[in-house]
């Protein structure tokens, strides 16, 4: 079965084909950068990171792009969320956003998330998102009120069929700011007029604004990857009025159809309640990273599946970071001995019996939905395996050199949940102590037993211990 996923748009799994053979286009609405980052965030961007890692094993070119919202996410209040962090930290409105970015980005990285490929900033697309308001304005789908533009949604038909919305429903329990003249009070702001105190401000043809929150989606999805494109993620708290009004942007201005697939992640839970600063459960990144470690943290959120709530507890904390131990042990002992016997995976292993087996399983559980729950038990029953085959008297290498490149492949490479202990030697090769250790026995046949020890001494001050057997001198990680 080749990939399937869950497509919200049309709520079925469906057949993975991107709009250009061979390529894929993913957008993912990042973070609006004005505290720091959260455990919402961890869900959400581990997700999305296996997504983006899985497709690129699969073979496609990935062109991953990932928002920065800078300025325009308001708060029920209308106030800027960006100007509020700027208010509270007493710092000029760019200086917040460089703060909170990089502060996301250190903990990605702390994460072992690896960055989109380009990663755009609301406020650095002024000029995209004004020319797509005014494609909008041209056709009927927006118009001007004292300064601020606003989308028309009954000028859309199609407004409410990503969330599955009733329009006429929507609009009998629709409550307006009374300071905003609508048309209807489902209508949303393309672009608001500042007042001379706002901080954050540019010039338009409707005079100095700033830009809504949905049109910077809208914007720059366009921009780097073209309409259509292949997967818009992000989460499922965002489906309306956010991702709904992207759509709504998207065919107003250019008719061309948005995204092809909606992959939305589901809500994270503190203790049994959805997180919220105003519950006190609030966790961010860096406080859960001071109580496990990331790897842990990942097989936290990769345990469920995505679309799934994920419950955070201190019981399911110090499970996964069982997990996570036992993992790293099996490949620590796995890649330990095939180094001391001097095999390389990499190099021209045939996957068969049992470790095809576990890929089979772990790639079967990816193609369906990026069911990583299912995935990673593969890889824990394979880990088991290799603790079995490693206590037999005679271990098979060939089986465990194809257990090592599956543990690699999909646990590193992929889930991100296994270490990779395959290159621990720090510029020893297998490659150069085998060359060695073949010099130490040409050296002790010609009876040059001075400079065979020298190689062994050698050896051994940089970690590595020989041991003489019969068949052969071996070689292993001293400690």
């Amino acid at each position: 079965m080749g990939l399937h996923v869950y497509n919200v748009l049309s709520r079925a799994k469906e057949e993975f084909q991107p709009v250009v053979p061979g390529r894929v286009g993913m957008y993912v609405c990042g973070p609006t950068v004005y505290d720091h980052p959260h455990l919402g965030h961890a869900k959400t961007y581990v997700s999305f990171d296996v997504v983006n890692r899985y497709l690129r094993f699969l073979g496609y070119r990935v062109r991953y792009v990932q928002n920065i919202t800078d300025v325009g996410h308001l708060l029920d209040s209308g106030e800027d969320r960006i100007e509020r962090g700027a208010a509270r930290d007493k710092l000029e409105p760019m200086e917040v956003v460089e703060k909170y970015t990089w502060s996301y980005f250190d903990d990605m990285d702390a994460l072992g998330v690896h960055r989109p490929d380009i990663s755009p900033r609301a406020s650095g697309h002024i000029p995209e998102q004004i020319e797509i308001i005014e494609r909008m304005m041209a056709k009927g789908h927006a118009y001007v009120v004292d300064g601020s533009v606003y989308f028309s949604v009954d000028s859309y038909p199609g407004y409410g069929r990503l969330s599955r919305r009733n329009l006429e429903e929507m609009q009998t329990g629709a409550r307006g700011d009374p300071r905003e003249q609508k048309r209807n009070q489902l209508d949303f702001a393309l672009w608001k007029r500042a007042e001379p105190a706002h901080l954050m401000q540019w010039p338009s043809p409707w005079g100095r604004g700033y830009p809504g929150w949905h049109i910077e989606c809208t914007a720059m999805s366009a921009k780097y990857l073209g309409l259509p494109y292949d997967i818009h993620g992000g989460g499922l708290d965002n489906l309306f009025p956010h991702n709904e009004s992207e759509i709504a942007q998207a065919d107003a201005a250019f008719g061309t159809g948005y995204a092809k697939y909606w992959l939305l992640t589901g809500s994270l839970n503190v203790d049994g309640v959805k997180m919220s600063k105003s519950l006190g459960n609030f966790v961010t990144i860096k406080d859960a990273l001071a109580d496990a470690d990331a790897v842990a943290l990942r097989l936290l959120v990769l345990n469920g599946h995505y679309r799934s709530p994920l419950a955070y507890t201190r019981d399911a904390l110090e499970a996964a970071r069982s997990g996570a131990r036992r993992l790293a042990l099996a490949s620590e002992k796995l890649a330990t001995f095939l180094l001391s016997r001097g095999v390389d995976s990499d190099d021209g292993t045939v996957l068969n019996g049992e470790p095809a087996e576990t890929r089979d399983r772990c790639v079967e559980a990816m193609n369906d939905d990026f069911n990583t729950a299912q995935a990673i038990g593969a890889l824990f029953d394979a880990a088991h395996r290799v603790n079995v085959l490693l206590a037999e008297p005679t271990p098979p290498q060939e089986t465990l050199a194809g257990f090592a490149l599956v543990l690699r492949g999909l646990g590193n490479q992929v889930l991100g949940v296994i270490p990779n202990h395959g290159r621990s030697l720090e510029g020893l090769t297998p490659h150069l102590i085998g060359l060695l250790l073949a010099l130490r026995t040409e050296l002790r046949t010609a009876r040059d037993f001075a400079r065979a020890d020298r190689i062994r001494d050698e050896l051994s001050a940089a970690g590595i211990t020989v041991e003489d057997h019969p068949d052969g001198p071996r070689w292993r990680i001293s400690g």
